[in-house]
Parts: C-alpha cells; sequence; structure tokens
C-alpha cells in the first residue's frame, strides 16, 4: 500500500507559493474570458503568466498533455485541450484547470466561470459545485477520513438533484501532480473498492476537486484521448482548490 507523504513546515512554505501563483493566474484568467475569445488564447495568456511568475506549467507535457491550461466547456467535465477553433459565446460554462511547479513543488486548482450571461439553470450547477468543494474543505479535519470529504462533497451535490463523477478523482499533491491519497467526490465506503482511506493528519496536501453533472455521472473520452464528455451531454461544473492540513486547522493554498 503507498504511503501518504506528509510535508514539513519549509514544504509547506514552497507549496504557498505555488499555491499563490496558480491564485494569482487563475484571477487573470477570469477576468480574459469572454464571448468571442478562444480556449487557445487562454492557454497562451496561462503560460505567459506562468514564466513570468518564476514557475513552469505543470499540465503542459504532462502524460503528453500539449497545453498549460485544461480548458473545458459546457459538458466537456475535464481535460480539454485548447484550440483556437474553439471561440467562447454567451452563455458558455468555462471551466479552467490549471497549476504549476515552483521550486520542485506543485500547487493545482480550478474554477468554472460564466461566460456572459448565464442561465439560471447553469449558475445554480456553478454555486452548487462551488458549495460542494467548500463542504469537502470543512471536512479536512485531524482524525477523520478521506472518506468524509467525499461523503460531505456527494451529500451538498445530490442534495440539489446533480450527480458527481466517480471515473476521476481529487488526489494529493507536493512533489508530484499527483500523489496518495486518491480521494473520491463520494463515500467510497459504501462500495467494494479497495481504495485507502487514511486518516487524515497535519502535514498532508490534498487536491479536492469535485466534478458535478446536471445528468447522470457517466462520462467518456473524446478521440483526442484527453477531452472527457458527460455521457448523457448534460453540463457539468468543476472546482478545485489545494489545501493543507496544519497543526492549526485547514489551509486553503490556492485560494
Amino acid at each position: 500500500m503507498a504511503s501518504v507523504e506528509l510535508k514539513s513546515a519549509a514544504e509547506l512554505g514552497y507549496m504557498r507559493d505555488a499555491g499563490r501563483i496558480v491564485r494569482d493566474i487563475l484571477v487573470e484568467l477570469r477576468k480574459a474570458v469572454r464571448p468571442g475569445v478562444s480556449t487557445l488564447e487562454l492557454d497562451q495568456l496561462a503560460e505567459d503568466l506562468t514564466y513570468k511568475n518564476g514557475a513552469k506549467p505543470a499540465f503542459k507535457g504532462y502524460r503528453g498533455f500539449p497545453c498549460a491550461l485544461c480548458a473545458s466547456v459546457n459538458d466537456e467535465v475535464v481535460h480539454g485541450i485548447p484550440s483556437k477553433k474553439r471561440v467562447l459565446k454567451e452563455g458558455d460554462l468555462m471551466k479552467l484547470d490549471f497549476g504549476v511547479v515552483c521550486r520542485g513543488y506543485y500547487g493545482d486548482s480550478a474554477v468554472t466561470v460564466p461566460v456572459g450571461k448565464v442561465s439560471a439553470a447553469s449558475a445554480r450547477l456553478i454555486d452548487t459545485t462551488r458549495e460542494s468543494l467548500e463542504a469537502g474543505i470543512a471536512a479536512v479535519k485531524d482524525g477523520n477520513r478521506i472518506s468524509d470529504i467525499g461523503a460531505a462533497v456527494q451529500k451538498h451535490v445530490e442534495a440539489a438533484g446533480y450527480s458527481v463523477v466517480r471515473d476521476f478523482v481529487g488526489h494529493g499533491i507536493g512533489r508530484a501532480l499527483h500523489e496518495e491519497p486518491k480521494i473520491p467526490n463520494y463515500d467510497f465506503t459504501r462500495g467494494v473498492g479497495q481504495l485507502q482511506n487514511p486518516r487524515l493528519r497535519p502535514g498532508m496536501v490534498l487536491a479536492i476537486e469535485p466534478m458535478v453533472n446536471v445528468g447522470g455521472p457517466g462520462v467518456k473520452t473524446l478521440s483526442d484521448d484527453w477531452t472527457a464528455v458527460t455521457l448523457d451531454h448534460s453540463l457539468s461544473a468543476h472546482f478545485e482548490h489545494t489545501v493543507a492540513l496544519t497543526e492549526q486547522g485547514v489551509e486553503v493554498l490556492t485560494g
């Protein structure tokens, strides 16, 4: 069984720097989201700002991903590849998933941004998904288990009539983009899986990232081998923060 790495105070300092860079760049990307902008333009902005901040894009080249930014629109759940042909329209839901590596440590975060004015239904999906992330973060307490995070997310999402994606999960993060433990967005203790369910301890750093579908939880990957879309083509939203559990409580490094 793989171990969960606990970060030292010095390592948490490096991760605060990486998280701050991710946060600041996502603020700029949100400002740039508007009708008429291509997802490739957003990617180029993300990459330029990353190097200006003395960091490197975490995603570009990772397992062959070609860009700095995952840009997923409407029914695309995650891992959308930016393209000059993908031009945003009024009412779209734009998901910006972005990470950097700085001095050897990673930060990772995601937001869903309305493009112009969106429908009330889309706004409700965005609000519910953001709130489910907040519920998951509130469950990060010394002595709780990883499954408590997913249970909190699932409870909030399903109470609103939506479903959580099960094919993609959150993760530990540190000197690697993806570390143990995996963090499902549902209570996996009620299933038959063999996932680790360690107790949360100070020094853990986790990337919590609920993906929420209006319809069913099913997803499929398109022929580009990256872009995951909802199986029923319903809308999907995604939020993510990198958080650290310290002796003083939970700290959002990308917030």
